[in-house]
């Protein structure tokens, strides 16, 4: 896949480079807007099982299957729900890990940037000791020297420290949603 391409990304248009393959579906996460109980039930049941039919939903929520497939499609446009098959980095022989970045001014240009690059699975501005974690997946350790030299050539990147991950204990997507 071409850098900056990852079109499943929830990720920042600007951030797109010109030549990207953007729909449109994955832009900036806005504040949330409020569900309702069908909503509510639709996520969690897709939480539990990504491969659960629309027509047992339906059934189990005691609506029609063309009412839960639209409420999908609605909660997919609006970048609430995204339902993909979770891997494990490391079972498949990838490196994976997080880095911490510390930016001076803003951290948003830095991460606009490292948004485009297809390494980066997860971008955040944060509070706290770091203006930005990034997780990133990559194929050795030499590609993960190359990343975080390549993040420290950034304009208004002072520092970075990374955290190799060893081993995936635990990796939940099954928090449901608020009441």
């Amino acid at each position: 896949m071409a850098r900056g391409t990852n079109r499943l990304a929830l990720r920042r248009a600007v951030a797109q480079p010109a030549n990207a393959a953007f729909d449109g579906r994955r832009g900036p996460v806005s504040a949330p807007r409020r569900i309702d109980a069908l909503d509510q039930g639709i996520i969690e049941a897709l939480q539990a099982s990504g491969r659960e039919s629309f027509r047992a939903i339906a059934a189990r929520l005691g609506v029609s299957e063309a009412t839960v497939r639209a409420r999908y499609a609605r909660l997919c446009d609006d970048d609430i729900l995204q339902v993909v098959g979770v891997t494990n980095p490391l079972g498949l022989g990838f490196e994976q890990a997080l880095i911490g970045l510390k930016t001076t001014g803003s951290p948003q240009p830095v991460a606009d940037e490292i948004a485009t690059w297809a390494e980066a699975d997860y971008v955040v501005v944060t509070a706290g000791q770091y203006d930005l974690v990034v997780e990133i997946v990559v194929a050795d350790r030499r590609e993960l020297l190359e990343l975080t030299n390549r993040m420290r050539e950034l304009d208004g990147v002072v520092s970075t420290e990374t955290f190799l991950y060893l081993d995936l204990v635990k990796q939940l997507y099954d928090w449901g949603t608020r009441p």
